[in-house]
C-alpha cells in the first residue's frame, strides 16, 4: 500500500491487531496518542481542538479512540463515554477538514448500538436508529464526522458488533467463568448477538481503505449472527465445559444497571450488507470456527 496512515485508539484489541497488519502491508503508521508522544506518535487531547498542520499529509486516518463502555454506567462514566467519542471525533474531523493535505479517507469508529434493542428485526445500514443511551451516542458520534464529510473526505463509520479477541473485549471477560464451568446463557438467551472475529475486523478496515465506493455506515459483523444461548453453548463446547448456569435478567439489571440492559439483554440481528455487496471475503463466517481459531492462537 505504501501509505501514510494515522491511527487513534491503538491500545485496544482492534488497534493492537490493526497496526501490525498495516505495517506488514507496507504502510507507514503514526499513532495519535493521549499524553506525551514518542517517535512515530502525535500527542493530542481529544477534548481540545487540534492544529490542522498536525494531521496534514496522511493518506488515511483511522479513528478508534473512545472510553471503554463496560462497567456500571454512572453519570460521570456516561459523560466520558459520550465526550470521548463525540468531542474527540469532531475535533479530529475539524482539523482534517482544514488540513492543507487532506486524507483520501477517514475511517471512524461507531457501533451496532446505533440500532438499539430490535428483537428479531433484521438490520442493515439503511435501518433507522434505535433508542437508548448507546444509540444516541452512536448517532452523535457519526454526526461528529460532518466537518470531514463536508470537506469531501470519504468518510466511513464502522458500525462494529461484538469483536471476538483473546486480548480484550467481551470474549476475554467471558472466558474465566466459562473455563470454570460456570458459564451459561444470559436471561432467556433469545437475544441476537452480532459478532466479528478480530481478524475480519482488521480485514474489513483494509477493505474499506482500498474500496473507494465504501462510505457512510458500514456494518462490521459476520454474516451469521447467533442467539445468546447458541453463543454460550458454542463457547462452552469449544472449551469442553458445560453451559448450565444461566444469568437471570434481574441479576443483570441489579449488577450492571443500564449497561446490562442495553448491552447484555439487547437483541441486534445485523447483516453486513455493504461488506458482502462490495466483495469482502470473510475469513470467519461461523462462530465455532472463529472461537476455535482465537482460543487456539
Amino acid at each position: 500500500m505504501n501509505s501514510r496512515i494515522l491511527v487513534s485508539g491503538v491500545s485496544g484489541p482492534i488497534g493492537a491487531a490493526l497496526v501490525p497488519s498495516l505495517r506488514t502491508s507496507g504502510c507507514s503508521v503514526i499513532r495519535l496518542v493521549r499524553g506525551p508522544a514518542s517517535a512515530g506518535q502525535i500527542a493530542w487531547d481529544p477534548a481540545k481542538p487540534l492544529a490542522p498542520e498536525t494531521v496534514s499529509g496522511f493518506d488515511a486516518v483511522i479513528h478508534l479512540a473512545g472510553e471503554g463502555v463496560f462497567g456500571r454506567w454512572t453519570a460521570p462514566k456516561m459523560a466520558k463515554i459520550r465526550d470521548s467519542r463525540v468531542k474527540g471525533t469532531f475535533n479530529l474531523a475539524a482539523a482534517l477538514a482544514r488540513a492543507e493535505n487532506k486524507p483520501n479517507v477517514f475511517v471512524c469508529g461507531s457501533a451496532i448500538g446505533y440500532y438499539g434493542n430490535r428483537g428479531d428485526e433484521t438490520l442493515s445500514e439503511e435501518s433507522a436508529p434505535g433508542t437508548g443511551f448507546l444509540s444516541q451516542v452512536c448517532q452523535e458520534w457519526e454526526e461528529a464526522t460532518m466537518p470531514a464529510v463536508q470537506a469531501d473526505i470519504r468518510t466511513a463509520h464502522l458500525r462494529t458488533g461484538i469483536v471476538l479477541s483473546s486480548s480484550g473485549g467481551a470474549l476475554k471477560a467471558m472466558l474465566l467463568p466459562f473455563k470454570l464451568g460456570l458459564g451459561g446463557r444470559t436471561a432467556d438467551g433469545r437475544q441476537w448477538m452480532s459478532w466479528i472475529d478480530v481478524q475480519d475486523m482488521v480485514g474489513a478496515i483494509h477493505h474499506i481503505l482500498k474500496n473507494d465506493l465504501l462510505q457512510g455506515p458500514v456494518n462490521i459483523v459476520a454474516p451469521k449472527p447467533v442467539r445468546n444461548a447458541e453463543f454460550a453453548k458454542t463457547l462452552a463446547s469449544v472449551l469442553s465445559r458445560p453451559a448450565v448456569f444461566p444469568i437471570p435478567a434481574a441479576a443483570v439489571k441489579i449488577v450492571f444497571g443500564q449497561m446490562g440492559e442495553e448491552m447484555l439483554l439487547a437483541s441486534q440481528k445485523v447483516e453486513p450488507t455493504k461488506l458482502i455487496s462490495s466483495g469482502y471475503p470473510f475469513r470467519y463466517r461461523n462462530l465455532r470456527a472463529s472461537l476455535e481459531g482465537i482460543l487456539g492462537r
